[in-house]
């Protein structure tokens, strides 16, 4: 098949603004931290980006403390229909500095230019706007008798879809009339702390969004902290058990969305053009660093070969390079530590006697790169069958029944998402039934929706992120005493 070239396109990066050092947001104001800076790099160069404050015992105190007097004294009294107009109007300012947004998310992330631009700002953005709608309807949510909200809530998020995150756990947050202390991912905080330029360009009450920036110590003072009512995280599974053992005896709640190794499964009457698409999405799409990608591919044993020959053929096509250039497919791996843990994973496959195959192509010379890479002849207790690599790395097993294919894709300590590929609606449905998943997916994959519902089972987590389910974990009900 011919192959096109691409000249460059770059996006500029003269929209945004980078300061050579942010301190903490806390009440409404820029503060400075107590703890040591830190840097936040460029993962497609080694660039320093800027120098972050780095969020101390004290400091993660001093947050809670406004997010506590905002919620008492402003929040939690406004009117539904007064919290919802904050809300439409930060969703309006992101989409008006979309383009600042989706740069910024790039450099400092890693991902493509044409994912932060279509997917992660735009789905940011509809996530306020959804949850603005909720605001004052609260009580016809079916979410129980006289639902109010819950108090302070400490968010910790991960690095993998920074803003996006965000935005999944500030919009119900505060549509139910919390407040919010938020910690991003030390390797990928700077559109977190842009957004708290938002908060205070939509002129929200001082103290209702604090961010604190911050490696794990700060985020355990987030959870730690006797003042924060709930916690809200996404991030991996060890660290998601550490967080349910700090909390469990106290009054705290919490929700938590984990790790996954998802089960992609391809059936023999499959279109396959389109599952070849929805396959090449499930694992490739954001390098790979998404908890619910497809890195398990389950196909029927009659078309594994056809499948494996269309996907190959395909991956030869995705363009890996400049985050930044609207024609990259493929960007670069976040840190060097994560780099090292996908490496240290392929080796495991390779040793316990996978097939390794990968596109080949050209890697730049500076940066954290991993070339598409698939894995045949893989078997049920491989590491890379079982551990979730957050890369982009496919495993491919084969099945010759339904009931071998459920079998399968269960058997793994996780439970986050799954797709079907048929054409038998029937096959989707029983199969749905079937799988130990909290999103089933069908011929399509990675498609996500502020009105659905997101969560999962096992060792994913427990909570619903998104839609009417979503609020519940927001708000308390019945009678306060």
């Amino acid at each position: 098949m011919p192959i096109f070239e691409y000249a460059p396109a770059p996006e500029s990066r003269a929209i945004v603004d980078i300061q050579p050092s942010y301190g903490l947001f806390v009440g409404g104001e820029w503060i400075e931290g107590r703890g040591a800076a830190f840097k936040t790099t460029n993962p497609a160069t080694e660039e320093v980006l800027a120098d972050v404050a780095e969020a101390s015992v004290a400091d993660v105190d001093a947050a809670v403390r406004a997010a506590r007097t905002a919620y008492t004294r402003v929040w939690s009294r406004m009117s539904g229909a007064d919290r919802g107009k904050y809300l439409f109007r930060i969703a309006r300012i992101i989409q008006e500095r979309a383009r600042e947004l989706a740069v910024l998310e790039s450099l400092d992330n890693g991902k493509p230019i044409k994912e932060s631009r279509d997917v992660d700002v735009p789905l940011a953005a509809a996530h306020f706007f959804y949850h603005a709608g909720w605001a004052d309807k609260l009580e016809y949510a079916s979410l129980g008798p006289k639902p109010r909200p819950i108090g302070v809530v400490g968010q910790v998020i991960p690095w993998n879809f920074p803003l996006l995150m965000l935005a999944w756990k500030i919009a119900p947050a505060l549509a139910c009339g919390n407040t919010v202390v938020l910690k991003p991912a030390e390797t990928t905080p700077l559109t977190a702390l842009l957004f708290a330029e938002i908060c205070q360009q939509a002129e929200l009450p001082a103290g209702v969004v604090n961010i604190v920036t911050g490696a794990g110590a700060t985020g355990q003072a987030i959870v730690e902290h006797p003042g924060v009512d709930k916690i809200a995280f996404t991030g991996s599974t060890e660290v998601g058990k550490s967080i349910a053992r700090s909390i469990a005896g106290t009054r705290k709640r919490a929700t938590l969305e984990l790790g996954g190794k998802a089960a992609n499964i391809v059936f023999d009457d499959a279109p396959l053009d389109q599952a070849v698409e929805g396959i090449v999405n499930g694992i490739f799409f954001n390098q790979g660093h998404v908890c619910c990608a497809g890195s398990r591919l389950l196909v029927q044993e009659s078309i594994a070969e056809e499948v494996d020959r269309r996907l190959k053929r395909r991956l030869e096509t995705l363009r890996v390079g400049d985050p930044l250039d609207k024609n990259t497919d493929v960007g670069a791996i976040n840190s060097r530590a994560q780099l090292d843990r996908i490496a240290e994973l392929t080796a495991a496959g390779e040793a316990e006697g996978a097939v390794r195959w990968d596109t080949g192509c050209e890697l730049p010379s500076h940066g954290f790169w991993f070339r598409p890479t698939v894995f045949t002849g893989v078997s049920q207790t491989h590491r890379i069958a079982q551990e979730e690599i957050f890369g982009p790395v496919l495993s491919v097993l084969t099945f010759r029944t339904p009931q071998e294919a459920v079998a399968k894709a269960n058997n793994t300590p996780y439970g986050l998402s799954a797709g079907i590929w048929t054409e038998k609606g029937s096959r989707i449905l029983w199969m749905a039934d079937q799988l130990r998943a909290g999103v089933v997916w069908a011929n399509t994959f990675n498609r996500f929706d502020p009105t659905s519902p997101f969560g999962g089972y096992k060792e994913s987590g427990y909570g619903r992120e998104g839609g009417r389910h979503g609020l519940e974990a927001y708000v308390t009900t019945g009678d306060p005493r």
